[in-house]
Order: C-alpha cells, then sequence, then structure tokens
C-alpha cells in the first residue's frame, strides 16, 4: 500500500469547499479505496481542530457543522506519529530552511517514512520542493 504525509490544508479540504478541494479529494478517495495509507505528526488534529473553529468563528460555520467536521475527521484512520520523536529532526529543518517547526514536522516525517508529503500550502512546496522532491502541492496529486 502506499503512503503519504497529509497536512491540515489538505484534510480540511474534505469536509469544507475550498480552493481546489477537488483536489484533496483525490487524495481521500485513494485512502478510502484501501490504495493510500494516510500519515500525519499527532499536531493534525489540533490543527484541524483549529482551522474549524476559526472557519466557526470568522467564517459563519454553523457549530453544528464544526462538530460535524470534527467528528468526520476523527473516523479517518491516520498513522499518527508523536511530533516529540520527530521535534528534533523538525528544528533543524525549519533553522536551516526557515521553515516553521509545525511545516517541519511534517516534512521531516515524510523524509523518515521516505513518502511523499502533500500539502495545499503553494508557498511552502515553492520554497522547499527543490531540496525535498517528495513535497508535493495538493494540485498535482496523481
Amino acid at each position: 500500500m502506499d503512503k503519504a504525509v497529509i497536512d491540515s490544508s489538505v484534510a480540511i479540504k474534505w469536509f469544507v469547499v475550498e480552493p481546489y478541494s477537488d483536489d484533496a479529494r483525490r487524495v481521500l478517495n485513494e485512502y478510502q479505496s484501501g490504495t493510500l495509507n494516510l500519515l500525519a505528526p499527532d499536531l493534525i488534529s489540533a490543527e484541524v481542530g483549529n482551522i474549524v473553529w476559526k472557519k466557526q468563528r470568522f467564517q459563519g460555520l454553523a457549530a453544528a457543522d464544526a462538530y460535524l467536521i470534527i467528528d468526520a475527521f476523527r473516523m479517518l484512520t491516520f498513522s499518527l506519529t508523536a511530533s516529540a520523536t520527530l521535534l528534533d529532526e523538525a528544528v533543524r529543518l525549519a533553522i536551516t530552511h526557515q521553515r516553521t517547526v509545525y511545516d517541519a514536522l511534517y516534512v521531516g516525517l515524510s523524509v523518515r517514512e521516505q513518502c511523499r508529503y502533500v500539502t495545499a500550502d503553494e508557498r511552502l512546496v515553492n520554497a522547499i520542493s527543490a531540496i525535498f522532491p517528495n513535497v508535493l502541492w495538493v494540485v498535482h496529486w496523481p
């Protein structure tokens, strides 16, 4: 089975219509068909929760819908990695490549697992994909 690191910028698009939601759903479809294992640092749950809160607080998402999104997200079976086990490498990557530690946790996990890291953060992809060719903008998901 193929595997890919997925971040919150992709995961949220499975539940909320945003630019590139259709692209993100192609990733989800592979997971649901059983051909893709989703990996992420355990940080993803807090990030998704925070995005949902922001959408509820500032963008008019109904509270009931926010709870439904969180419930649906929890139904996904990610292979979660404790952020603490990625932290040394993430800090090194963040310092070396001038990225946040949050982003570097995902990059570090993809390096460790030797798999693609799929993100909807085009700026991140543009900044580091030459060095980390496994970092993939969600639009380019096969």
